[in-house]
């Protein structure tokens, strides 16, 4: 079955924000030379687990609202200003499709959102001995493209509030 991108209209059967060959072009113009060596199928599979992983990661995120309420994807959108410019209502931003590539290769690499399991407060060995930080996050974060994306994101990290003086 082929793979079903989101082309800007706010489509309910779309599965990615960017095709295989659009992909394809992006990896091979980066020298990312594992991509190429991966079948068509492969690529669709990784494309799919790359764009979940971005709805379940931005989702709550992105700038502006969904263009279509049915849509399948968090793109188009409307109501998204990056750098001072709106952005149009009928397309997927460049960024956004290079993040998704991005996450493809890293999908088909492995699993985006491993399991989280009891973090290790101290493991010893005979002599070698690791401890963690109790506090640092267990979950895989992909900082390229949390920079990639931020113009799109919502300022405060989502965690925050609005405030109107009166």
């Amino acid at each position: 079955m082929s793979i079903i991108t989101e082309t800007g209209t706010g489509s309910a059967t779309a599965e990615t924000y960017i095709s295989v060959t659009e992909t394809d072009t992006y990896h091979a113009a980066r020298g990312n030379a594992p991509w190429a060596t991966i079948t068509t199928s492969q690529k669709e599979q990784a494309l799919r687990r790359a764009t979940e992983y971005m709805t379940g990661a931005f989702r709550n995120r992105w700038q502006g609202s969904r263009k279509i309420a049915d849509q399948a994807l968090d793109w188009p959108r409307y109501d998204v200003v990056v750098e001072g410019w709106s952005v149009d209502s009928d397309i997927v931003p460049e960024i956004v499709k290079r993040a998704t590539a991005e996450l493809a290769i890293r999908a088909a690499a492995g699993a985006m959102a491993a399991d989280l399991t009891q973090g290790i407060v101290r493991e010893q060995v005979g002599p070698i001995a690791v401890e963690y930080d109790r506090n640092s996050s267990q979950a895989t974060r992909y900082k390229a493209i949390d920079q990639m994306l931020l113009p799109f994101l919502k300022a405060g990290g989502g965690c925050s509030v609005s405030l109107v003086r009166v």
